[in-house]
């Protein structure tokens, strides 16, 4: 195991598992950023490296240059001993890698088996020859033990699902080398299992596998050695048997790093935010994704709400805020029913949501950070067809200041941002509206250890100043973060309620799942 005193990175222990590919001296700058300082990085195969590290720390950059998106500003790339050049995906998937991007790359209004073969079509004597793809489609679903019909255009999936079409998209290229950046982000319990489980035969097949994640604990039973980035320097590496999760922690973050706890010095006040009967149904048209359910939150409490995939966490929390139809019961802000409201009506009564996809809901990709953080509440510095820029800057940087965006500006691409600087982005456009009642959906989704810390740090400020807070997870170990209450959903009910001092099997076993082996 290293730890350098020093800005070199430090070279891999020696494996005895071949050198597939390596990056050695890389360096990646962008303007007078730079993401990458001379890293050297192995890749064996038939094995599992896991890449570790906070946003922005170079670890997307690196594999975007390992996989043709980028090409370096300086080092070199050796493929079986000998340089090569990966300069587009096309080139890279020539080569035999492939990469499962952490943001989505779908095409929603195309099907599953049309986004699986998008760009290298099977043909046919007389064209696309659409019943292979739809036959090694299914094969590939059967694998992933995922029962998605071909033919169902993506739009129509659930996040978790579309992860798993991301994901048999990069199977299906036959790759010796595959990169998994986030692969599980979005993912249940038991997908997560279903996915190690195709790991573990893509390495016994001699598939060498660059895994990237922010769930430490799991990414720990399928790694075989780890890296850890930071800052674009390579830091630390060791193999699987010399790590443990306080190896990680305090390589990427630093000996003191604690994710939260509940706000206290605070009394809590009266109900907030009221849901009587709540009832949703389901996308399929076939029962209810939310069945009649209860719940209240005070101010300045905060109220985790845990729950394995498809326990209705999102459609309580989309109905709350309007973007999905209730068939039943009341929603009640401050002993107002709500129910009727918009959703610009229910932001103006102080009532917002930071919704679970960033990319497609929470971000406006062509606009800069600032235009992002300013959008929600325009109407504070819009006078007709006019926008007193002045109120509008102030406000935008007072919003990087309060939730330490890192940027190079208000003028900066929101893409050019780290996935945890881009969820703070959200958060501040909501905070920006001045809320009484926030409710976040999964507000740590891919994002790494300091980032999350960060984001719990800012939602226990504000409770501590009277807003209340509910957000979903789930990872058992946030609800045992900042939460007061932790509510377990089932199968659109409450299942059971905990305070702080529970343990995590507990919270897990009311959601009828078991701990990852």
């Amino acid at each position: 195991m290293r730890t350098p005193e020093t800005d070199e990175s430090p070279q891999a222990e020696p494996d005895t598992a071949e050198v597939v590919l390596a990056a050695r001296n890389v360096s990646k700058s962008f303007g007078a950023v730079h993401a990458l300082k001379g890293v050297n990085f192995d890749v064996h195969r038939g094995q599992v490296t896991t890449l570790f590290g906070e946003n922005g720390a170079g670890k997307s950059t690196l594999m975007k240059i390992l996989s043709g998106v980028q090409l370096p500003s300086d080092g070199e790339l050796i493929l079986d001993g000998a340089p090569v050049e990966i300069a587009s995906t096309v080139a890279a998937r020539d080569l035999g890698i492939a990469i499962i991007h952490q943001e989505l790359s779908l095409a929603p209004n195309m099907t599953v088996r049309d986004n699986i073969f998008l760009g290298r079509e099977i043909m046919g004597p007389t064209g696309v020859n659409y019943a292979e793809e739809e036959r090694q489609a299914r094969a590939l679903m059967r694998e992933l033990e995922e029962d998605i019909d071909p033919l169902t255009l993506i739009e129509d999936l659930r996040l978790g699902q579309q992860q798993i079409v991301e994901i048999a998209r990069a199977l299906s290229v036959n790759s010796r080398i595959l990169i998994m950046d986030e692969p599980t982000s979005a993912l249940s319990a038991s997908e997560v299992e279903v996915l190690f489980k195709v790991i573990r035969d893509l390495k016994a097949r001699g598939v060498s596998i660059v895994y990237i994640s922010h769930h430490l604990e799991e990414a720990l039973t399928i790694t075989d050695h780890a890296v850890v980035l930071r800052d674009g320097v390579m830091t630390a590496y060791a193999p699987r048997a010399e790590i443990d999760l306080e190896w990680i922690v305090r390589n990427m973050v630093g000996e003191n790093f604690d994710i939260g706890s509940p706000p206290s010095g605070h009394k809590l006040g009266e109900t907030a935010l009221e849901l009587k009967g709540l009832t949703v149904p389901a996308a399929t048209g076939t029962g209810n994704a939310v069945d009649g359910l209860d719940l209240s939150v005070k101010v300045g409490e905060v109220v985790c709400i845990y729950g394995l995939m498809g326990a209705g966490r999102t459609e309580m929390m989309e109905c709350v805020a309007g973007r999905l139809p209730a068939t039943g019961g009341e929603v009640l802000l401050h002993g107002q029913d709500v129910s009727h409201l918009s959703i610009a009506q229910r932001i103006a009564a102080g009532l917002v949501l930071v919704p679970e996809d960033r990319q497609r809901d929470g971000l406006v990709q062509t606009m800069t950070v600032g235009r992002n953080l300013s959008l929600a509440s325009i109407g504070k510095f819009t006078r007709g067809l006019f926008t007193n820029r002045r109120d509008e800057k102030a406000i935008i940087e007072d919003s990087i200041r309060e939730v330490t965006v890192k940027t190079d500006g208000p003028d900066a691409a929101i893409g050019s941002l780290s996935g945890g600087n881009q969820q703070k982005v959200v958060i501040g456009k909501m905070l920006v509206t001045h809320p009484s009642v926030v409710v976040l959906d999964e507000p740590s989704r891919g994002i790494d250890v300091g980032a999350k810390a960060e984001v719990f740090r800012i939602l226990a400020e504000h409770a501590k100043n009277g807003m209340a807070v509910v957000y979903s997870t789930s990872e058992v170990d946030e609800c045992l973060s900042i939460a007061h209450r932790i509510i377990v959903m089932r199968r659109g009910r409450i299942a059971a309620e905990f305070t702080h001092d529970t343990t995590k099997e507990a919270i897990m076993a009311a959601s009828g799942e078991s701990l990852v082996a």
